[in-house]
């Protein structure tokens, strides 16, 4: 019943006028920050307070037909990292494979080439970041690879291969070791383990169970009329063009979903219902541990977890968009905000937007 009571006055208080000053207060801090389009949200595990997308898909066109629209994608950046380990918790929940899987249980005839310090490394430790493969968080990382061909599938695979081969990260006292990299290692292992390739799985578990729509790669690869990307070029914001030569196909599974405001948030919500007790497609016990299996870092999720404070949080961006989550466990609320830029000017802006979300949520807890 108190639960009930409390999700009530959370949505008395985002009444249409208090909706407004709050649309009034994000529009400000796009055009101030120089965002060109922006989406956010505020949402218990089953019911969503508020949920807005303003301003234009591209900012050296803004009329009626680059106007935001609700239904408008944002790339997530490395918050895919959840959606991995999402998709990761989905096949050990059905006996595909378990955390503790070793890499070389499922490519024994790869091991013989390997560099020894990856012989023992596990599917628990490339998904939270523990594998010490090298990160590929920067383009410099991948100007040095060779060149490798075939489809998406098969330059992956490859990818994979070579860095078993190569060096790993020095050892060190730091809880993780951040790695996009990693996170294709740990595809690798799905796929193998699953039969099936990143996409099937994809659209197995996004499209076919949760009823998500998606896409892969920037928003306006696949639609001109989908928001464009923006980052600084000649000391000015600049929309980047579907053709630009820039891709993240070597990484996909750790930074290249893009998705509407409105599926994304049902993905989160699942994972707030989850740590609250609620089964759904993964058990409760499976989102736990996504989100607080380990310390610092589980699986795509950072984490706080403290007996008085239970958060988990990601930000993702790939130079162009930026997408931030934060869930709180503990007052079952969950924030979003979504931008198709990542300059400091413009994170500036998403941080005192944020800010202002949590106040205004938290006026009532």
């Amino acid at each position: 019943m108190k639960q009930i009571l409390s999700v009530f006055i959370l949505l008395f208080l985002f009444s249409p006028s208090r909706g407004q000053d709050l649309a009034h207060f994000a529009d400000s801090i796009r055009v101030k920050n120089e965002i060109p389009e922006l989406s956010y949200a505020a949402f218990t595990a089953d019911s969503v307070l508020v949920k807005n997308v303003l301003g234009f898909r591209r900012s050296d066109v803004q009329n009626n037909e680059t106007k935001a629209n609700t239904d408008d994608y944002f790339h997530l950046g490395s918050n895919t990292k959840a959606i991995t380990g999402f998709i990761a918790g989905y096949l050990v929940e059905n006996k595909k494979i378990s955390w503790a899987t070793k890499f070389f249980t499922l490519f024994p005839e790869w091991k013989k080439d390997a560099n020894p310090a990856f012989y023992e490394i596990t599917l628990l430790d490339l998904l939270s970041h523990r594998a010490f493969i090298k990160p590929y968080n920067s383009g410099t990382e991948f100007q040095s690879l060779p060149k490798f061909t075939g489809t998406k599938d098969e330059q992956r695979k490859m990818f994979v291969k070579y860095l078993i081969n190569n060096d790993a990260l020095e050892k060190n006292n730091e809880t993780y070791n951040y790695s996009n990299a990693g996170y294709s290692v740990a595809t690798a292992m799905l796929e193998k383990a699953s039969g099936k390739t990143w996409e099937r799985l994809l659209d197995e578990v996004l499209s076919k169970k949760l009823h998500l729509n998606y896409k892969l790669g920037w928003p306006n690869r696949t639609d001109v009329n989908q928001p464009w990307g923006h980052w600084i070029e000649n000391n000015k914001l600049t929309p980047l063009s579907p053709h630009t030569d820039y891709n993240l196909n070597l990484i996909e599974p750790a930074g290249d979903i893009s998705m509407p405001i409105s599926d994304y948030i049902k993905f989160v919500q699942l994972n707030l219902s989850g740590l609250r007790g609620k089964n759904t497609l993964l058990k409760s016990e499976t989102y736990n541990y996504l989100h607080y299996g380990l310390k610092d870092y589980a699986i795509g999720w950072l984490n706080v977890n403290k007996p008085d404070k239970h958060s988990s949080e990601h930000a993702g961006s790939a130079g162009t968009f930026y997408c931030y989550t934060l869930i709180n466990k503990d007052k079952n609320v969950a924030y979003i905000i979504m931008a198709n830029s990542s300059t400091e000017n413009a994170l500036d802006g998403i941080f005192k937007l944020l800010e202002k979300l949590i106040k205004t949520v938290e006026k009532v807890k």
